[in-house]
């Protein structure tokens, strides 16, 4: 049985699913062809997903059969098919579309859960294809939410995390991400303790401000290319902060609040989000504390080296990771090709993000 390529996957799990325009532009993009499609060629690339289920009918993808086959119990892997379900969350705030991955072995047993944020012009299913965490989750078997932003709440699909009115809890889009994620609680078998939220740009500054106004839910966060939260007020100081950095919001004194684990990937030659601000993610995580740090340096065969930090307490618990990717610049570090702002040659910030959050269960 041949492997099928991780960067295929997302194409066969969208063909798969009959969503044949997502999965033609996820093959356009690994294919590398920047132009658009000329008339007809969409129709034909269309036509050929049933030729490319005939090769991938061999490849190791649970749940996977080509579009029209009946099932078959060769091609499952677990009690069920893994999936990827469209929904809709509404609250006092509004409401917005997102994306859950279902892995095929999970039947009923407790399981984490990512809550994944992607950046501005993203979607679902590209922050998903960009990240491979699917790949991972049917791996390891946790459930994957992909909140998506909508162009009316932003024209660029951002999140709205440079807004005062969107840094507090209960209000908002934060209300909105806790609530897709209590909803998901209430329906699957969610492990209270193993609740994570990690996000890229706008979607990492998004999960920054999680992390400060809901530390009883998510046990920890990842920022990836992201700002503190706080770093911003409005559009204009987003902006400043973006470019200069920012050291977001300060911690109250006399208030007692969970401190959340984070992990932090940057590259030092992002020229859309300052690296400073990945260091005030960090200095926001560590406000108030005695640490120690820990660094190491890597290199990636043929990519780039890179620094890792671990920020500890006197009694070795630790903090928080920082990755500084040197020389890579607006993107998910060891992402795949079939999604947008990746950059292959970095560290595997997917499988580091998942190690330390699967590290860092909420306290009892």
């Amino acid at each position: 049985m041949k492997k099928l390529p991780n960067e295929m996957l997302e194409v066969a799990r969208l063909a798969r699913t009959g969503q044949l325009t997502e999965a033609t532009t996820v093959l356009q993009r690994l294919l590398g062809r920047q132009t658009p499609l000329a008339p007809g060629d969409s129709e034909k690339l269309h036509d050929a997903f049933p030729r490319i289920g005939d090769w991938l009918s061999g490849a190791r993808f649970p749940g996977w059969q080509s579009p029209g086959a009946s099932p078959s119990s060769s091609d499952q892997s677990g009690p069920n098919a893994a999936r990827f379900l469209n929904r809709t969350f509404s609250n006092h705030s509004g409401s917005r579309p997102y994306k859950l991955y279902v892995p095929s072995l999970y039947s009923g047993q407790p399981v984490p859960l990512i809550v994944m944020l992607h950046g501005c012009t993203q979607s679902p299913d590209d922050f998903a294809a960009g990240t491979r965490m699917n790949v991972a989750a049917e791996d390891q078997t946790y459930l994957v939410a992909y909140p998506g932003q909508t162009n009316a709440a932003n024209g660029q699909k951002c999140w709205n995390w440079f807004k005062s009115a969107e840094q507090r809890r209960d209000v908002g889009e934060p209300s909105l991400i806790a609530g897709i994620t209590r909803e998901i609680m209430h329906e699957y078998a969610v492990d209270p303790r193993r609740i994570y939220v990690a996000g890229l740009s706008a979607g990492g500054a998004a999960a920054a401000v999680l992390g400060q106004t809901y530390p009883d839910l998510f046990a920890a966060i990842g920022v990836h290319s992201g700002l503190a939260c706080g770093a911003a007020r409005d559009m204009q100081s987003g902006f400043t902060a973006m470019q200069h950095g920012s050291p977001g919001a300060k911690v109250q004194p006399g208030i007692q609040r969970r401190r959340v684990p984070t992990i932090v990937f940057h590259g030092d030659r992002d020229s859309m989000v300052n690296s400073r601000n990945g260091d005030a993610v960090i200095a926001q995580a560590a406000a108030g504390l005695a640490l120690t740090t820990r660094t190491r340096s890597g290199q990636v065969p043929g990519g780039h080296s890179y620094s890792q930090h671990v920020q500890m307490t006197m009694t070795g618990e630790t903090v928080s990771e920082q990755w500084i990717v040197h020389g890579a610049g607006h993107a998910w570090s060891g992402g795949s090709p079939a999604g947008s702002f990746t950059d292959p040659k970095g560290p595997d910030a997917t499988r580091e993000i998942l190690r330390f959050f699967l590290e860092h269960p909420l306290p009892v």
